[in-house]
């Protein structure tokens, strides 16, 4: 008999009912999915509001301001480029943010001994005719002859369009930013990245009588936040603007712009203050460039410099200088005093908060150079005695030059890396 005739009087089986547990399963799978949907939905929908309302993404350049720019020697295929390519590893730079170990100390853990600026000590003039306030990372105040510039002045809560993202400094301003209204005359601003422009701060300055001087481009986003355009100076490499005796040059820098927003993005720079018997220079954020020596050669030498030292990495080496190359460029313009600046105040690299200081100085012992490290909110002038002292703590483990190389590339190859000399780190 074939196997598939029934035998007399049976029924066929019933069609089975799905398992409970496993209609369960693609019920949580199906709400899960439809979460996930959901939340990409409302995230996108976030996004495009920021984008469009949000005035701390800034503004866009047009018009002659747009032409000026395009008509800039830095200005190719549609945008600002460095005359040496920077290059970035971008696969191992994610793989170490996701599964990499993480440095237990690139924050401090205990509160930071910064010291309260005094602004009846500032509003008296330097007795040298030069003096500088470090307020952290790359915000200052500099004080040479006449005139009294502000630096990249960051006094948010957190240097982001969205005020709940973003690194949290690790302490609040040394002064309060309205006690340098009647001070300030210029505000210098090195590019356009969130902790160099801040929106905030920007806003807060709209009554001072104080004069921005930027490079190309950024004049777009502080008109757009209620900065007169008589008070806005835009500058391209090399060119220079001045006020109340000082001469200011926007100086080549090898970097970046970008505040996720639409529309070309602006220029980044350096800066030389020029006075009649002082000159300071600020490299900016920047990876080491050859242009360093011209600058020394054309507007040093440098009573002081203030140069980038920290928020650094290997996966990314030409957007920072490192600590080691920070002094060889401070060599290269022919500076006198180095302050490193760009360190101890956010978290944007993978390195303890206090090793861009401890490197800095042991490259120098190596080169000779001096060095002065004020405390956050401390002034010095580099002509006197007060120099700063070694105000952070001392028993937070760091890694040197051998063990972690910071080697920019000569023109974006990494076989080509920019020569250090291997000086000895005592610990």
């Amino acid at each position: 008999m074939n196997a598939s005739v029934q035998a007399p009087g049976r029924q066929p089986p019933a069609p089975r009912e799905p398992r409970p547990a496993r209609r369960a399963w693609l019920r949580w799978t199906l709400r899960l999915l439809l979460g996930g949907l959901t939340i990409a939905f409302l995230l996108a929908v976030y996004v495009c509001i920021q984008l469009t309302t949000n005035p701390a993404f800034g503004g866009h350049p047009r018009g002659e301001r747009l032409a000026r720019m395009q008509e800039s020697p830095q200005w190719h295929d549609g945008r600002f480029a460095n005359p040496q390519p920077q290059w970035s590893d971008l696969r191992s730079a994610w793989l170490h943010l996701l599964f990499g170990e993480a440095t237990p100390d690139a924050a401090p853990g205990e509160p930071v001994p910064m010291v309260p600026t005094d602004p009846r000590a500032i509003a008296v003039p330097p007795a040298s005719g030069l003096r500088a306030t470090w307020f952290g990372h790359s915000s200052m105040l500099v004080e040479i002859e006449d005139a009294a510039v502000l630096i990249d002045p960051l006094w948010s809560e957190r240097p982001s369009p969205i005020s709940w993202i973003g690194p949290k400094p690790f302490y609040a301003p040394p002064i309060a930013l309205e006690a340098l209204k009647e001070r300030v005359d210029a505000v210098v601003i090195s590019h356009e990245h969130y902790d160099h422009l801040d929106h905030a701060t920007v806003v807060a300055m709209r009554s001072w009588r104080a004069v921005f001087i930027v490079p190309l481009g950024i004049g777009a986003h502080l008109e757009h936040w209620g900065i007169p355009a008589a008070r806005i100076r835009e500058l391209d490499w090399w060119q220079s603007t001045s006020l109340a005796g000082l001469e200011v040059v926007a100086t080549p820098a090898r970097h970046s712009a970008g505040r996720l927003s639409f529309g070309p993005r602006s220029l980044w720079a350096g800066f030389a203050l020029v006075g009649r018997q002082h000159r300071v220079w600020y490299s900016g954020d920047t990876g080491f460039h050859s242009t360093l020596a011209e600058i020394g050669q054309r507007l040093g030498p440098f009573d002081l410099t203030l140069i980038d030292a920290g928020q650094y990495d290997a996966d990314w080496p030409d957007a920072h200088l490192g600590p080691e190359l920070a002094v060889e460029a401070h060599r290269q313009v022919r500076g006198k005093v180095m302050m490193p600046v760009h360190w101890a105040y956010l978290v944007q690299a993978n390195h303890a908060w206090t090793e861009p200081v401890e490197r800095v100085l042991a490259a120098a012992r190596c080169h000779a150079v001096e060095v002065v490290t004020p405390a956050p909110g401390q002034s010095i002038e580099p002509s006197a005695a007060l120099r700063g002292t070694t105000w952070w703590p001392q028993d937070i483990p760091w890694r040197g030059a051998v063990d972690r190389p910071i080697r920019g590339t000569e023109n974006g190859k990494p076989t080509e890396r920019i020569p250090v000399r291997d000086c000895p780190e005592p610990r």
